[in-house]
């Protein structure tokens, strides 16, 4: 895998993660682990893209 394909399939991890925070934020009740693991893992990603980026 080149960099460039490691880095647009981390962006679309990121995107189908930041959906997921969103149909979870959007529930009557939305569980906050959930939302705390989501977030995690979308902050993590976004790291990773940064540091393949520079």
């Amino acid at each position: 895998m080149t960099l460039l394909s490691r880095i647009e399939s981390l962006k679309s991890r990121h995107s189908r993660i930041d959906q997921q925070i969103s149909a979870e934020g959007g529930r009557p009740r939305p569980d906050a682990r959930v939302l705390m693991t989501l977030k995690l893992q979308k902050l993590r990603l976004k790291e990773e893209i940064e540091r393949l980026s520079s």
